[in-house]
């Protein structure tokens, strides 16, 4: 458990440093990374998949700049994702990396709250092509994504249901399921 802790810790920092430093030196305030092209939500998750594998990601994420649809119910965006994800569990760990673009339907609530419904098909590569008893048969791996969530001002809170799996590319294609919470901070 501990040596959970500290690789999630030590990830958060590496990349709460990334961001410090393409947005500017220590001694003073960054950049708004709304100038940036690559970046402006920073974000960390923890997820367990049905057959108890842990699961820790931390990501940075760009708002597309688009809104489509909108109406008084609410608009479309969404967003792009690059993550790192860890997974441990029957003795197994597990790294990788994944980009993602997210679809949002966000609704108005209020001008500061916005409850929203997201979807998303990505790609990712992992370390390894198995998870305990689970066979996945390549290190590239789909990252489906459906979830809620709520983003109140600059902080965003959501609950996604995550599938990992080859799609069919290779067999065996087990897959790992995931119910996994973020927390996120728009900087």
């Amino acid at each position: 458990m501990i040596r959970k802790v500290i690789i999630f810790g030590f990830t958060s920092l590496f990349l709460s440093g990334t961001v410090l430093w393409a947005g500017g030196d220590m001694t003073s305030a960054p950049t708004p990374v709304k100038e940036s092209s690559w970046g402006d939500t920073l974000t960390m998750s923890y997820g367990q998949s049905k057959d108890n594998i842990d699961i820790y990601r931390i990501g940075l994420r760009k708002d597309f700049s688009t809104h489509w649809f909108e109406s008084n119910v609410g608009y479309l965006s969404g967003y792009s994702e690059g993550s790192f994800n860890y997974w441990n569990g029957r003795g197994n760990e597990n790294f990788g990396i994944a980009l993602s673009p997210v679809f949002v339907y966000y609704f108005n609530f209020s001008k500061d709250v916005h409850p929203y419904l997201e979807g998303g098909i990505g790609v990712s590569i992992f370390s390894r092509t198995t998870m305990g008893s689970r066979d996945l048969s390549t290190n590239f791996l789909f990252e489906d994504r459906l979830g809620t969530g709520i983003r109140v001002n600059d902080w965003d809170f959501s609950f996604r249901y995550m599938h990992y799996s080859n799609a069919s590319i290779k067999q065996p294609n087990d897959g790992i399921d995931i119910f996994i919470g973020s927390i996120s901070y728009k900087f």
